[in-house]
């Protein structure tokens, strides 16, 4: 027997139009690092973006292509997720700090038919242009006047020039809920970048699932400043969680300099936040030297790459506001778990919060068996779920074993009250002697200090061992700390043969776009001596 409900798809485009329709006066406030603002409505936005949806398919784009995205977090950019997303277009969000090498490629892969380029970044974009002859349309977003000439073969349009001579509003949402929406590639800090391709019906219940009250739980009288970037990942998943309860955003275009971040939330009244742990170490340092506060910031989010606690700690005592840690991939679209907001995180080590409803655990041994026993046991971490990747673009093999779980590659333990602790990746582990060393126990140590700001472990070949630790940090401003100390820092908490054979200090921590250390940059710098 067939149920009497009636079929709503579940298809992105409802955000926006619930926000236009119920939240109409709310919208997005979008900088740059000039001190430049736009404003928009909700109301002005869907019809905005209805306009652009109309010009991308007057002017030959089809249902299923991909239209990519090489931007920063702006209105300009926001407009272009919802105007393909609407009418089934692909968003196929680029990410700036890749290169040029390996964006070619990727575009290549997708066969990207049309490039949408934000401010600063036209000289990538004309050597993408070169390179890939699939892109036939470049798009100038944020005001950008056009620098130098195309291929031609290639159509360049400004972006209000696009909507102004060719828009026409398109109905939206007339396709399939598992039809495509995004596209976005990993971010490459330890392997090759892979694609993941986002549902509409992905996104839509990954909304829901970040919008609980023991997630995300934002609501209309939240103003949300992000961040994070919306080339990676779906920013979070806050581009659509926003105006999918009225919340009104702050995008701070290309800048995360700490001025400008403190000046933003202080001015737009900001209550919840999300940046990757090195942006709040930057706002913290600045707030300290400057004496600045954030009465109006309540909640923090925090992601990307594991927070040492002494970080934590530091932000919320300096900011007054309650960090919440959190895990995801790019393949789980991507929140994974997430401390709940309204919880004191007590004194001890602090987790990354339990799984939203929609998201599925389980660990397993080295050879995929499930550990018989779930709780205060490391293994390998696995995930199942309607917003978990079932297989990478353009790649046939399931990336899921027999029971439909994708496996993470990090090393995780589940607490009594079901709390993940990332507790290290398992492509990070040393091998010494034929014992293991995990770095994440040393960077936790070392993080602890006071003088530290960033800090890594990378294995490093050794003729006799197999593998030796090395210890990578970043001092914080102003700071100096001597390799003896940090050594003495571990004695005693670590086994002795754990003790890294060398420490490096460096000026500035390569970064991945996202903010998360780039280990694979650190294994070619320092891994092979």
């Amino acid at each position: 027997m067939n149920g009497t409900m009636q079929h709503y798809a579940l298809t992105v485009d409802k955000f926006l139009e619930h926000a236009a329709k119920w939240h109409g006066t709310s919208g997005v406030m979008s900088a740059s690092g000039a001190g430049e603002t736009k404003r928009i409505t909700y109301r002005q936005l869907r019809e905005r973006c209805g306009l652009a949806s109309g010009a991308l398919l007057e002017l030959g784009l089809a249902p299923g292509e991909r239209l990519a995205t090489l931007a920063w977090n702006t209105q300009d950019h926001l407009t272009l997720y919802y105007a393909a997303m609407g009418v089934g277009l692909v968003c196929h969000t680029l990410n700036p700090r890749l290169g040029v090498a390996h964006l070619s490629q990727i575009v290549d892969e997708a066969q990207d038919r049309w490039l949408a380029v934000g401010a600063g970044l036209q000289p990538l974009a004309m050597q993408l242009l070169a390179r890939c002859r699939s892109l036939e349309a470049v798009v100038l977003l944020d005001g950008e006047a056009a620098d130098g000439p195309v291929p031609a073969r290639v159509r360049r349009w400004d972006l209000e020039e696009l909507i102004r001579l060719c828009g026409r509003m398109a109905p939206w949402g007339e396709f399939d809920e598992q039809w495509p929406a995004g596209l976005c590639y990993t971010s490459g800090t330890i392997g090759n970048p892979r694609g993941v391709l986002y549902t509409h019906r992905s996104n839509y219940l990954h909304t829901l699932r970040a919008l609980q009250a023991d997630a995300m739980a934002l609501t209309a009288r939240d103003t949300v400043l992000v961040a994070v970037p919306m080339f990676h990942a779906n920013g979070w998943g806050l581009p659509f969680a926003a105006p999918a309860v009225g919340s009104s955003m702050v995008l701070p275009g290309r800048s995360a300099d700490p001025a400008h971040l403190h000046a933003l939330i202080a001015n737009e009244r900001v209550t919840v936040a999300a940046a990757v742990q090195t942006v709040w170490l930057g706002l913290v340092d600045y707030l300290e030297r400057t004496g600045g506060a954030l009465p109006t910031l309540q909640r923090v989010i925090i992601g990307g790459s594991h927070c040492p606690d002494a970080l934590l700690r530091r932000i919320e005592e300096r900011l007054e506001v309650r960090v919440q840690t959190s895990w995801g991939m790019t393949e789980l679209s991507p929140l994974g778990t997430i401390e709940p907001p309204g919880v004191s995180p007590g004194t001890g080590p602090r987790a990354s919060g339990r799984p939203p409803i929609g998201l599925d655990l389980k660990l397993v041994d080295a050879q995929g068996a499930a550990l018989p026993q779930q709780r205060m046991v490391v293994g390998r971490l696995m995930v199942r779920g309607a917003s978990v990747a079932e297989r990478y673009f353009n790649e046939a093999e399931s990336a899921l074993d027999a029971e439909g779980y994708f496996d993470t590659g990090d090393l995780g333990l589940i607490d009594a009250h079901g709390n993940l602790t990332i507790t290290g990746r398992a492509k990070d582990l040393i091998k010494s002697g034929g014992e293991w060393i995990n770095p994440r126990e040393i960077e936790d140590l070392i993080g602890a200090l006071p003088e530290v700001a960033l800090v890594a472990v990378v294995g490093r070949a050794h003729p006799k061992w197999g593998e030796r630790p090395v210890l990578i940090v970043e001092p914080r401003r102003g700071q100096a700390i001597g390799q003896e100390a940090m050594l003495d820092a571990l004695r005693g908490k670590v086994p002795d043969w754990w003790l890294p054979d060398q420490v490096v200090l460096v000026e500035r921590m390569p970064l991945a776009a996202t903010g998360k250390i780039d280990k694979k940059r650190l294994r070619a710098e320092f891994g092979e001596g």
